[in-house]
């Protein structure tokens, strides 16, 4: 409730839900890296990926996937693949909530400039 109605108070400082960056991404943090998927589209595709689940973390369902085919009445012996899976979804997120931050952050300052000059 509170994103919402930030965003219909302050609409030129917070991004949309589905926003797209739109400062360098080396900004104020030379060394950092892009990221990549490890998985191809053409991969996801076959594995009949659902597109809520073509992230960056479909090279880990995917194995976890596998080992579920693998050990089928038995599940509970896959409890590893499905915690790695759990924790980059939880580690996308949490990148994800940073990446937000920042373009929020540099929204406001990008107007505090423009107000300055």
């Amino acid at each position: 409730m509170g994103n919402a109605y930030h965003r219909a108070v302050h609409p030129d400082t917070f991004p949309g839900p589905n926003f797209e960056p739109t400062f360098d991404p080396l900004l104020g943090a030379p060394g950092r890296k892009v990221r990549v998927s490890n998985v191809s589209k053409e991969e996801m595709v076959s594995a009949k990926l659902p597109l809520e689940d073509r992230d960056y973390c479909a090279d880990v369902l995917l194995k976890y996937r596998a080992c579920r085919t693998r050990v089928f009445p038995f599940l509970y012996k896959c409890h590893h693949e499905r915690h790695e899976y759990m924790t980059c979804e939880y580690e996308d997120y949490v990148l994800r909530m940073k990446e937000f931050e920042r373009e929020r952050r540099l929204l406001e300052r990008q107007k505090r400039i423009d107000a300055a000059a």
